[in-house]
């Protein structure tokens, strides 16, 4: 990849999660706090706080993501926890010191389109290659130690989230905010392309050597090769080499694609859909970076 490929990529992830932080900011403030519903996940527990006590929810967006972000660096990578940490930081400001107009005081409307805003949000954040809430980031370590899929994970978590809405604020309450959480989940799985949590990548190149050691090494993931053959346009020699497969989660996929095109450019990546995987080495966190 080329430096002003590089910088080019640099400036579309800003860009991405800049939309991402003020798309979120708007579904908070222009929806959501005003009238005390929540949304599952990290910004669920905030706003939850938030509506117990006088802290101010932008505070606890930090508070809450902290953990998120040390775990993020550990199982992801120094690039994803800084971009998180700022996106993160971003948010919490455009929060506190942006005002936004108070759209409605209709309890449906604002579950539907505060859920739309917020989970918009979070998936401009996660195609800029960071996140605005934390929770994935605790399902995969988490699926890992338990041995059970991310989608059981976070399901779990938002069960115990809103089981405290019902308690502590109201059952009406709760029951809106779910309303909120299924419409963020649903538009977050557009913005991002797709429902799964993993991707299984083919890597196609004549530079496979350098791309298998970039993936083991410096990301940490296992992988398969396989012979294959090639020819590429209008080629008549078909030239034998080594073809790669990986799998990641979404969050990692990015960085993946980016490292590629730093090794080969005209590389062939073929992704596809995995609703989980178990066993093997999806990623030696030791070798991350």
């Amino acid at each position: 990849m080329t430096e002003n490929e590089n910088l080019w990529r640099h400036i579309k992830d800003f860009i991405l999660i800049t939309l991402g932080i003020f798309s979120a900011a708007f579904g908070f403030k222009g929806f959501l706090l005003t009238n005390h519903f929540i949304d599952g996940g990290a910004t669920g527990i905030s706003l939850l706080i938030s509506a117990l006590t006088s802290i101010p929810f932008a505070v606890l967006l930090i508070c809450v993501n902290i953990p998120f972000i040390i775990l993020g660096y550990k199982l992801i990578g120094k690039i994803f926890a800084i971009k998180t940490m700022l996106a993160i930081a971003g948010l919490a400001m455009v929060v506190a010191f942006v005002t936004f107009p108070d759209v409605t005081k209709d309890n449906l409307l604002v579950a539907l389109f505060g859920g739309f805003f917020l989970g918009a949000g979070i998936g401009l954040a996660v195609r800029g290659g960071a996140v605005i809430d934390g929770t994935e980031v605790l399902a995969i370590f988490l699926s890992k130690k338990l041995g059970t899929t991310i989608g059981d994970i976070i399901i779990g978590i938002n069960i115990i989230i809103f089981s405290a809405a019902a308690y502590l604020l109201s059952v009406e309450i709760a029951l809106y905010s779910l309303v909120t959480y299924l419409s963020a989940s649903k538009t977050l799985d557009f913005i991002v392309e797709g429902l799964e949590e993993y991707t299984g990548v083919t890597i196609i190149s004549d530079q496979s050597e350098e791309i298998k050691l970039m993936i083991t090494q410096k990301l940490g993931h296992g992988i398969a090769a396989y012979n294959g053959e090639s020819n590429f346009g209008k080629q008549t020699e078909i030239k034998e080499m080594k073809i790669i497969y990986t799998v990641v989660t979404r969050l990692e996929l990015n960085r993946l694609k980016a490292e590629i095109k730093k090794v080969d450019k005209k590389a062939v990546i073929i992704m596809s859909s995995i609703k989980d995987t178990k066993g093997g080495i999806l990623k030696k966190r030791g070798l991350a970076h």
